[in-house]
């Protein structure tokens, strides 16, 4: 039996979340239903990262990223032409 469920979210959110089921041809609805249920599911193992790795999430920011990025195509054009 289906239950209507009211949620609060940022409007940013909706609309990715929209655009994001459009793309996969699936209905909001059905993501967070689908999404609940992955959260509640014994089944799934969950996946324990080592201490090590959790310690070092998150050091790096998005923009290092980039950069590293451009290093390694200048560093590919460099090496292979």
């Amino acid at each position: 039996m289906d239950t209507k469920l009211t949620l609060k979210l940022d409007q940013a959110a909706i609309k990715a979340a929209k655009k994001y089921a459009k793309i996969n041809k699936r209905s909001l609805s059905k993501l967070v239903e689908d999404y609940f249920k992955n959260l509640s599911s014994e089944d799934v193992q969950r996946e324990e990262y080592p201490a090590l790795i959790k310690k070092l999430s998150g050091i790096v920011s998005e923009a290092d990223l980039e950069k590293l990025s451009e290093r390694d195509e200048m560093a590919k054009y460099i090496l292979y032409s």
